[in-house]
């Protein structure tokens, strides 16, 4: 194999997330590489062929992967149309999802489909929030709602690599720097990445305000900015 090859596919799994990989000592079936990218059949695939939503809860199972899952009631897996056109990322469930075992159901959850559905009504897109899909970087609720562990995250990464490997949206919006920084791997701040396009493996993505920050009352101008960056996108993707 070529260095040009392997720092290739080394990035890709960088973005993701991981920091160790290791070598099979037995040589897997060739599967098909993700795009852009070549094949490396040591790598075992973290997309299955024929992946599906359902297949990949069942594959997370009572998970205890990593440390959240001591103090966790639920895993909040994801909630909408498993064939979104557009797909919500957040940083992980708070207190209410935990208990509901569902995403964004909290105060932060009412605001941001009050957005969906305001700014949908507003520029004419029939569209409301089970017409879209909601997940998180990590399953379960990290203690006192911290922002989520460097480990944590990788762990959990394959999974929500795996969820919109399968839904395949048009666009992806990351909410907050959490998500950002997962899914585009960059270190800046939400401020400096928000109302811009980026690409996750080619499908655009959108960096916004993640709700709970506008939920605070001196956030007020971010919470213009955050109302254009989803009329940017959902224009993008239903227009």
């Amino acid at each position: 194999m070529d260095a040009d090859t392997l720092r290739a596919y080394l990035a890709f799994y960088q973005d993701l997330g991981f920091t160790s990989l290791y070598k099979r000592t037995a040589q897997p079936a060739e599967v098909e590489p993700p795009p852009s990218l070549p094949v490396l059949p040591v790598l075992p695939s973290l997309a299955p062929d024929g992946d599906t939503l359902e297949k990949i809860r069942e594959d997370i199972g009572d998970c205890k992967r990593c440390r959240l899952h001591a103090e966790r009631h639920s895993i909040v897996f994801g909630s909408g149309n498993p064939q979104a056109r557009l797909v919500f990322v957040g940083e992980g469930p708070g207190a209410d999802e935990d208990a509901q075992g569902l995403p964004f159901v909290g105060r932060a959850g009412q605001l941001l489909t009050q957005m969906i559905e305001g700014t949908a009504k507003r520029e004419g897109i029939p569209l409301e929030r089970k017409d879209v899909y909601i997940c998180n970087v990590v399953k379960c609720r990290p203690p006192g709602n911290r922002t989520p562990e460097p480990d944590e995250m990788e762990i959990c990464g394959q999974f929500l690599f795996r969820q919109l490997s399968a839904i395949q949206p048009k666009a992806i919006c990351a909410l907050g720097s959490t998500a950002a920084r997962a899914l585009l791997g960059r270190k800046e701040g939400v401020m400096r990445l928000r109302g811009n396009w980026f690409k996750w493996h080619d499908i655009p993505l959108m960096v916004t305000y993640h709700p709970s920050y506008l939920l605070r009352p001196y956030n007020q101008n971010a919470k213009k900015e955050a109302w254009e960056d989803l009329k940017k996108a959902l224009h993008f993707v239903y227009d």
